[in-house]
């Protein structure tokens, strides 16, 4: 038997956890608005734009660039504590031969948390291949971990309680658009590149915005998953018995 203080709150977790990057982001994207606006935002086309991109926000300026790698140094640890517990959520919840899709589940989500990390902590002006591989194993590896999430969640053998339900149809809400947002980044991207038009990149900064929220909101549905459930401390050797009603 774990102790009391063996165990966690693991809504407590996740709303920590999650309100350290958006906090982050938020702080980051007003302070370039506020104090380099006209840098941060300038493009190699000379046209009008009226926010910045993610990377100039959390990469090229200071304080921003310690902030954002503060908060995501301070949050690592902890998400990927979050990705071994979903992993024993799943397991518990679906059949037996599910496993192999609930382990490349949480490989998705610890290779997007990694990927995080290295995008974060080497900025494009430090290393822009670096930075773009990061960035795009990112952007695939929350994709695909997400759009798995909801189809494993779609062949759960429990039967799901009313927040878990309420969890599962904003996973779904938050996955369409992000989808719709990478391809509205892609296509203002692109506009921008080819055409120099103005307020392009404006829109395009807008859709990496909403691509980072989603992904934040989607990992905030974990507060539904886990209503009442408690988290052990101690490691144990059947993932299901990491959790307690």
């Amino acid at each position: 038997m774990a102790k009391v203080g063996d165990r966690v709150l693991f809504r407590t977790i996740t709303v920590l956890t999650v309100m350290l990057p958006l906090f982050g982001f938020i702080v980051c994207v007003a302070w370039s608005l506020i104090f380099d606006f006209k840098s941060s935002t300038a493009t190699h086309c000379g046209v009008h734009n009226y926010l910045p991109s993610v990377s100039a926000a959390i990469g090229d300026y200071l304080p921003q660039r310690y902030i954002w790698r503060f908060v995501i140094a301070l949050h690592t640890i902890p998400r990927i504590q979050i990705a071994f517990v979903y992993y024993a959520y799943f397991m518990s919840i679906l059949a037996k031969w599910h496993e192999n899709s609930v382990l490349l589940n949480c490989i998705l989500n610890l290779v997007e948390i990694l990927s995080l990390f290295g995008l974060t902590f080497i900025s494009s002006t430090d290393n822009y291949t670096i930075h773009k591989f990061f960035f795009i194993t990112f952007l695939l590896t929350s994709t695909f971990y997400m759009a798995l999430s909801i189809c494993l969640l779609g062949h759960r053998i429990t039967a799901p309680n009313a927040l878990e339900v309420k969890s599962g149809r904003y996973k779904k809400r938050l996955f369409v658009t992000t989808l719709l947002a990478v391809f509205g980044a892609v296509y203002f991207f692109a506009r921008h590149n080819n055409y120099c038009e103005p307020m392009m990149y404006t829109w395009f900064a807008l859709c990496e915005y909403l691509v980072i929220l989603c992904n934040m909101a989607f990992h905030m549905t974990a507060y539904w998953d886990f209503p009442h459930r408690e988290w052990s401390l101690r490691p144990s050797p059947d993932v299901r018995q990491q959790f307690r009603v």
